[in-house]
Parts: structure tokens; sequence; C-alpha cells
């Protein structure tokens, strides 16, 4: 036990104080702080950004109109020359465009933007959209309609959301609005934390491993401790380094988020949820996080186990790399219908039940047995390839040569049978 602890105590050290990991942690953590700060951020470039409109036309009441409507940073200068010099003094830089408004034949405004490229699409889609108004408003008036009837003609259309009761008469099973939208954020958070996390360390459990083989540290390590105990040892090393990093990803966001609060309130908490969250939601998103790790990690030590040198690692982990972006796919299908079949059927399958299963979780009121169920099936195989890849981690440890494909399981039993 003392030295599965070793092994245990000397992967986390390791791989805490590596150059890699440090320096991916900042990066992620500086993208977070700079992410929640992206609307002041942006401000700070655009502040003093104002763009000035050269504009000819005859009809100044038309364009005191249409530059009282647009947003601050756009000025409108009625320009005194010809077309062809307010042409040529945007091509000098004395103005960001020029804009030539006419009238048609019914008497209903036209215009022409002339700029040097193409690149401020907002800026001419917004005098665009703001000449659209003011054409309808005056189209109205010619017509004789009222404007409130065309108000009333855009007004959304009035949709609302009412629950209907089961045939025992109740609705306390059913999710609320507010319940939905906050485990729709948190749903998000897990799928792309487990996708993260599967990818990442397992990659770096199998590519560890393929390192001390290549080193030669194999060696001298199974004949200290078991293979398995290394193995487990690996696993949950390597499983405390990314839970430390997430640690910190999620804790300079809850602070982040705290601070900027107020910001968020109307937008992102509106969309995302991140509030009234039922606490059994937290309990199943740890639950089939640490489950997922475990099924994946396994898997990734049990073929790190297989290869002798680390250009050897990425093909033969590419099988699990698909599986799950397969299981990232589908539940990213799944949030706009969480109850369909191939989320259903996803959800016990242990490959995908982890993101599936908590998908249905997080969004639907589903049965208890379902639920007990995904995860007795995820338990069972996660014990079935722990099994079985220590079994050819056992083997896969003293095998070398360039070789890295699935045949080789074979040849790994083998050799753990004769160890």
């Amino acid at each position: 036990m003392n030295k599965f602890w070793t092994v245990f105590g000397h992967t986390y050290i390791s791989k805490v104080k590596s150059k890699s990991f440090l320096i991916t942690t900042a990066i992620f953590l500086v993208f977070i702080i700079a992410f929640s700060n992206i609307q002041s951020i942006m401000e700070m470039f655009n502040s003093e950004d104002t763009d000035h409109i050269a504009v000819v036309s005859e009809q100044a009441e038309l364009v005191d109109v249409l530059s009282e409507r647009l947003e601050a940073d756009v000025e409108l200068e009625s320009f005194d020359g010809t077309l062809e010099e307010a042409k040529e003094a945007v091509t000098n830089e004395d103005y960001t465009a020029a804009l030539a408004i006419d009238e048609t034949k019914g008497g209903l405004p036209s215009a022409t933007y002339y700029s040097t490229d193409y690149s401020n699409q907002s800026l001419q889609s917004s005098l665009e959209n703001q000449l659209q108004q003011i054409k309808v408003e005056m189209a109205t008036n010619q017509s004789g309609i009222d404007p409130t009837v065309i108000s009333s003609i855009y007004e959304p259309v009035q949709f609302e959301n009412e629950l209907i009761a089961t045939g025992d008469g109740s609705t306390e099973n059913v999710k609320t609005e507010e319940e939905l939208s906050g485990a729709r954020g948190l749903v998000y958070v897990i799928l792309f934390l487990l996708y993260f996390a599967v990818i990442s360390y397992g990659n770096m459990i199998a590519m560890d491993i393929a390192n001390e083989k290549t080193s030669r540290v194999m060696e001298i390590l199974i004949s200290s401790s078991s293979p398995v105990s290394q193995m487990f040892a690996k696993i949950l090393g390597i499983g405390l380094v990314g839970l430390t990093q997430i640690v910190a990803f999620l804790a300079v966001g809850y602070i982040m988020i705290t601070q900027k609060q107020d910001q968020f309130a109307g937008e992102f908490f509106e969309t995302f949820g991140l509030s009234d969250i039922n606490i059994a939601t937290f309990v199943y998103a740890i639950v089939f996080f640490l489950l997922g790790y475990f099924l994946y990690a396994t898997l990734s030590a049990m073929l790190g186990s297989l290869v002798s040198r680390t250009e050897d690692v990425q093909q033969l982990m590419m099988p699990v790399i698909l599986l799950i972006v397969a299981a990232f796919m589908i539940s990213m299908f799944g949030l706009s219908s969480p109850d369909s079949t191939l989320v259903v059927v996803s959800s016990y399958i242990p490959f995908f039940s982890p993101m599936a299963m908590f998908l249905r979780v997080g969004l639907l009121d589903i049965a208890m047995w379902e639920v007990g169920l995904s995860i007795l099936i995820l338990i069972a195989s996660i014990i079935i390839f722990a099994v079985i890849g220590a079994k050819i981690y056992r083997g896969g440890v003293l095998m070398y040569g360039s070789s890295a494909s699935l045949k080789d399981f074979k040849k790994a039993l083998q050799l753990s049978k004769k160890d």
C-alpha cells in the first residue's frame, strides 16, 4: 500500500509542477478573466471610435431624423459638395463612408452607400435598418394608415407556456422554467468539462505510461510495486491533477460571475441559468463526471501500456477520442431534444451514459430506477474494464517494440498470465 501512495504522490506532484500544467492553467485562467470582462475590453478599444458619414442629400429633414436614431458612435454630416467630391473625401480618409439619399417617384427614400471596403458591415446594416423604418413610417402616412395599426402588426405574438396536470392531477414533479434554465447552464458546463477532462487527462495518462516505458523507468517500477497498483495510482494521481485544475477554473469563474453578476443578470443567467438549480442536479453532475473520468481513464491506461513510444500514443488513443467525441455530439443534439430515442438509448451505453444520462437528469424528470440502472451499468463497466485493463496493463508494460495496434491485446494478456 505504501508503494501505491508513493506512485500516486509522485504522479500528482510531478504533473502539478510541470511547465505544461502551469502554462495551460495560467492560459485558461487568463481566458476566463478576459471572457468575463469582454464587454469592458471591447468598450476600451471602441470608446473613441466614431464613424463619420458624409451625407449627400436634399432631404435635410429626413437626414435629421436618421441622425437622431443612430447610435452615438455614428455621426452624420451634411456634405456641401457633389457626390464625387464626397467619394474623394472618403478615399482621403476624411470620412468613413459617403451616403447618398434620394427620393423615389413615390416620395419614399432610397440610398446608396459608398465606402472603400466591405469590412464595416454593422455600420451599413444599421443605416439600412433605420432607413427602412423611416420608409415604412412615411409609406404609412402617405396611405392614411394609422401608425398604431402598423405597430400592432409588427408586435411579437403573445405566446405563453402553461403546464397541464398529469393523470393524477399533479405538476409537482415537472421542472419549472427557472429550474430548466439553471440545469441547462450546469449541463453545458459539465459536458464541456467532461469532454475536456477525458481528452486531456486520458491522453496524459497514456503519455505518462509510454514515457516511462521509453525511458526504461517502467522496469524499475514494476520490480518495486505491482503493475496493477501502478495503473490505479496513475489514474487517481492524474485524476487529482485534473480536479486541481478544474477547481481552479471553477473558483475563478465563480469569483468573476459574482463580481459581474449585475452585468450578467439580464443576459447570461437568463440564457444559461446557473441559478435556482436543484441540489440533486449538482450531485448527479459530480457522480457522472467522476464515473465518466474513471471509465475513460482506465481505457487510456490500458492502451498506454501497449505502446513503447510516445509517437504511437495518439494512434492507439484514437478509438477513445472518437468515443468521447460521439458522446459529446449526442449530448449537444440532446440539449434541444433530451427525450429523443437516440439520447435515451445512449444513456444506458457506458461510453455515452456519463453525458447522455446526466443530460436527461438535468433537463427532464425521469424515474429514479432509470438513473440507478444507468449508474449500475456504468459502475459494472468500470469494474469489468478495470479487471481486463489490469491484466492487459500487467502484460503491456513488459511489451516493447514499434507496434501500436489493437492486436497487441492478445499478446499483453498472454504475458500477464506468465507474469
